[in-house]
């Protein structure tokens, strides 16, 4: 761990232990490492006697895939405090992925930010951003022991499923040794990654299979650009009875064809759209992603658009092409 992380953390952890109440959240549409870093925040503060609430900005709704971790301490965002004493944000690179949070944000007393996107350009009082780190919950157990608070077992196993979920199942370039003695260090908690896989992996709602099938149906792959991409409209979902929230595993599924550097999902929502971004390593979609007004890192990154969609597509060849 870098000089710099560690002395961040340590400011971090001041304010934290001298605060009575935590208001934690992540950003809208959490993924795995954000619902996690959240959970396991929230459960280790609450052993350690602090006044904790949790949430995320609308659409709040949780996937059943998460379904095995404890997620007592979540409140819709209605509920979240207006002007907390503490506000600690994990996994957000600018503010504006909050959602209704960010009022909420710019009144805290004093926000913490726990992130590792390399486009995180520094928001907040107090700022944990380390690109190195695999994920936000490796953060966040190192700030839980720059704490000195005890890991119970369902603190470790949201922990444990932010770094599953943003290493790939430890496939992705940012796994190293030292992501695999967090994870162990997890599991001597009481994590349990037979647990963690079968939900997240193999189980899903039968209108996945149907969204899948449309949604693989329409990839395009334009080889002059070693791109694939796809669409997901909002009558897939509707016809298949499923939420956005089951549908993470999707662009996955795309990226495994070799003939890709770079796969894009572009997917509607209620007004415009959302594009997220892979890469096998030779194109840095982050840097796309930012240009675009969105973030990520350089193998996986995402923006909204209210383009239309052949523009939008568009925009990402003009992007290869350059």
């Amino acid at each position: 761990m870098k000089e710099a992380t560690k002395g961040a953390l340590q400011r971090a952890a001041e304010v934290i232990a001298a605060a009575e109440e935590l208001a934690i959240t992540c950003h809208v549409s959490p993924d795995g490492d954000a619902l996690g870093s959240v959970i396991g925040m929230a459960h280790a503060a609450s052993a350690a006697g602090k006044q904790v609430v949790a949430s995320f900005g609308s659409p709040f709704a949780v996937s059943e895939a998460y379904d095995f971790l404890d997620v007592s301490a979540l409140v819709p965002p209605r509920e979240f405090p207006t002007e907390p004493e503490v506000m600690v944000v994990f996994d957000v690179a600018a503010v504006d992925r909050l959602g209704e949070l960010a009022e909420t944000a710019d009144r805290a007393g004093t926000l913490v930010v726990i992130d590792h996107h390399i486009t995180n350009e520094g928001f907040g009082d107090v700022v944990v951003v380390d690109a190195e780190a695999a994920a936000a919950a490796q953060l966040a157990f190192y700030l839980i022991g720059e704490l000195g608070w005890p890991l119970g077992e369902k603190a470790a196993t949201a922990l444990l499923t932010g770094i599953v979920t943003d290493t790939g199942r430890f496939q992705y370039s940012s796994t190293d040794a030292e992501v695999f003695r967090v994870a162990a260090a997890l599991t001597e908690a009481g994590a349990r990654p037979e647990q963690i896989g079968q939900h997240l992996y193999e189980s899903a709602p039968f209108g996945y299979l149907q969204v899948s099938a449309a949604v693989l149906g329409r990839a395009r792959l334009e080889q002059d650009l070693s791109l694939i991409w796809s669409v997901l409209y909002e009558h897939d979902l509707r016809s298949a009875q499923v939420g956005s929230e089951d549908l993470d595993p999707l662009i996955d599924h795309l990226r495994i064809a070799r003939e890709a550097n770079v796969t894009a999902l572009v997917k509607q929502l209620d007004v415009g759209w959302k594009v997220s971004l892979r890469s096998r390593g030779r194109i840095d979609v982050g840097s796309i992603a930012a240009i675009e007004g969105g973030g990520g890192h350089h193998n996986a990154a995402g923006y909204s658009s209210d383009q239309e969609l052949e523009d939008i597509i568009a925009g990402i060849r003009a992007h290869l092409h350059g």
